[in-house]
C-alpha cells in the first residue's frame, strides 16, 4: 500500500506534468527561405541564360542616318503630353482621341482631355455584338481602326480622362493581356456551344470588362452640371463628326471612290475610305501640319528601318531606294502581307532636314518609350509613303481629293 505522503507527491507530479502538456501554443508570421532551393534555381537560370544565344535583328545602320535631334526641331500643332497605352492594343484609340483632342484646341482653344478606355469598353460590347449577330464569323481583336472612334462617340458619347480612367486597381500602367484572353475564352465557348443569346452574352462581357476596367459612368458633372456621356460629348466636346474623312491609297481599289479597308481590325467591314493615288495621299499628310491641322496615320510598323531604341523611321536603300517608291512597290508590299494595318499613331509636326521632309509621330507605343525623346518617333517621309497605308483628317484638309469624288 502506498503511504499517505507518497500519494500526495505523486499528484504534485502529475499535475505539475498535466500543466506543462496543456500549455497553449503560439504561433507567428515570419519568412520561410528555402536559400539551398533559391540557390539551385539561380544557377539553373544562370546555366539556361548561358546556353541561350541572343537573339538578334536586322536593322538599319542609324549612325548613317542624319535625323532631327529632337521634338524641338519640328514645326508642331498643339496637342496632349505623349500617354502610354501600355501592355493592350489600344493605340487606334489612343492616336484618334490624341487626334481630337488636337482638333478641339484648334477649333476652340480648349485644353480636354479625354478618357480612351471609355471608348474602347464599348468598342468590345460592339464586337461582341456583331460576333453574336454573325454566328462567331466576325473577328474579335484588341485591335480597331480610327473611325471606330467616330461610331462609338456617335453612338455612346464620351467622358474625360479623370471620370473614366480604366484601371480601377490603381495600377501605373494599363494591361489588357488578362482581360482579352478571358473575353476571348468566353466568346470562343458561345461559338462552341452555340449559345447566341445575345443578351446573356453582352451581360457577360460587360461584366468581364466592369472587372478589370471598371463600370462606365452614366453621368459627369462638369462646372456643377451633370450630363450623360451623349450630352458631354454634345456639348462640351461640340466636334463635328461628319467633317472628317478617311483616306486611304491602294491600287486593289478604284480611285476616287469609297471602298472597304480590307483588314482583320476593320471588323464591322467599314467602306467609309476614300480610295485616292499615292501622290494625292502624299500632298494630305504634306500640307496638313503646315496649315496647323494634324492627322491620324495607320499602318506597318515592323522593317529594319523601323527602331524604337533611336526613335526613327526610315526605309532603307537596301529594301526599296526612295526613286522607287511608287503605287506599285506599296500594293505589292500591301498584297504580300509585309505590309500590315499593326498601329495606329498622331502626326503633331514636320520640319526639313538635309533635302528630306520628316515627321514628328506621337505616339502611345511601348517602343517610343525607349529613346531621348519619350512618346515620340521621327519618321522621315519616305516611310509614310510606302508603309503608311490609311489616314484619318479633317476635310478642310482634303477638300481638293473630295471635290474628285465619284458619286
Amino acid at each position: 500500500m502506498t503511504s499517505p505522503c507518497r500519494m500526495l507527491i505523486l499528484a504534485g507530479t502529475f499535475l505539475a506534468c498535466s500543466s506543462q502538456m496543456t500549455a497553449q501554443s503560439r504561433a507567428v508570421f515570419r519568412e520561410s527561405p528555402n536559400a539551398f532551393y533559391d540557390t539551385l534555381k539561380a544557377e539553373a537560370e544562370q546555366l539556361k541564360a548561358a546556353a541561350t544565344t541572343p537573339s538578334k535583328e536586322f536593322k538599319v545602320d542609324f549612325s548613317d542616318v542624319h535625323a532631327p535631334g529632337s521634338p524641338e526641331e519640328f514645326t508642331t500643332v498643339w496637342h496632349t503630353p505623349p500617354v502610354s497605352q501600355g501592355i493592350s492594343g489600344m493605340c487606334w484609340c489612343f492616336s484618334t482621341t490624341s487626334f481630337f483632342e488636337s482638333e478641339i484646341h484648334r477649333l476652340s482653344g480648349r485644353s480636354i482631355k479625354l478618357s480612351e478606355p471609355y471608348t474602347v469598353y464599348w468598342e468590345y460590347v460592339e464586337k461582341a455584338r456583331r460576333f453574336v449577330r454573325e454566328r462567331g464569323d466576325s473577328f474579335f481583336g484588341e485591335g480597331s481602326e480610327a473611325n471606330a472612334v467616330l461610331r462609338i462617340w456617335k453612338a455612346y458619347g464620351i467622358v474625360p480622362l479623370a471620370s473614366y480612367p480604366g484601371k480601377p486597381d490603381g495600377r501605373r500602367y494599363y494591361d489588357h493581356s488578362a482581360m482579352f484572353a478571358e473575353l476571348e475564352t468566353y466568346l470562343t465557348s458561345v461559338r462552341e456551344t452555340h449559345a447566341w443569346n445575345e443578351e446573356v452574352v453582352l451581360t457577360t462581357v460587360r461584366a468581364i470588362l466592369d472587372h478589370h476596367m471598371g463600370r462606365p459612368p452614366a453621368t459627369v458633372t462638369v462646372e456643377g452640371r451633370s450630363m450623360s456621356p451623349r450630352e458631354y460629348f454634345r456639348d462640351v466636346v461640340r466636334l463635328e463628326m461628319d467633317d472628317y474623312v478617311d483616306v486611304i491609297s491602294l491600287m486593289e481599289l478604284p480611285y476616287w471612290e469609297y471602298g472597304e479597308y480590307a483588314v482583320e481590325d476593320n471588323w464591322w467591314k467599314s467602306r467609309d475610305y476614300l480610295n485616292v493615288p499615292l501622290d494625292a495621299f502624299m500632298t494630305i499628310v504634306r500640307e496638313t501640319v503646315r496649315q496647323g491641322y494634324s492627322l491620324v496615320l495607320g499602318g506597318d510598323t515592323s522593317e529594319p528601318g523601323y527602331d524604337g531604341n533611336v526613335g526613327i523611321a526610315v526605309v532603307p536603300t537596301f529594301d526599296i531606294p526612295p526613286d522607287y517608291i511608287d503605287e506599285y512597290a506599296r500594293q505589292f508590299r500591301f498584297s504580300n502581307k509585309t505590309t500590315a494595318d499593326d498601329h495606329g499613331i498622331h502626326l503633331v509636326g514636320t520640319t526639313a532636314k538635309d533635302g528630306a521632309n520628316w515627321y514628328l509621330i506621337k505616339d502611345s507605343g511601348s517602343g517610343s518609350r525607349n529613346n531621348n525623346h519619350p512618346g515620340y518617333y521621327f519618321y522621315r517621309e519616305d516611310y509614310i509613303k510606302l508603309k503608311m497605308v490609311d489616314l484619318l483628317v479633317h476635310r478642310d484638309m482634303a477638300r481638293d481629293i473630295l471635290a474628285k469624288v465619284k458619286r
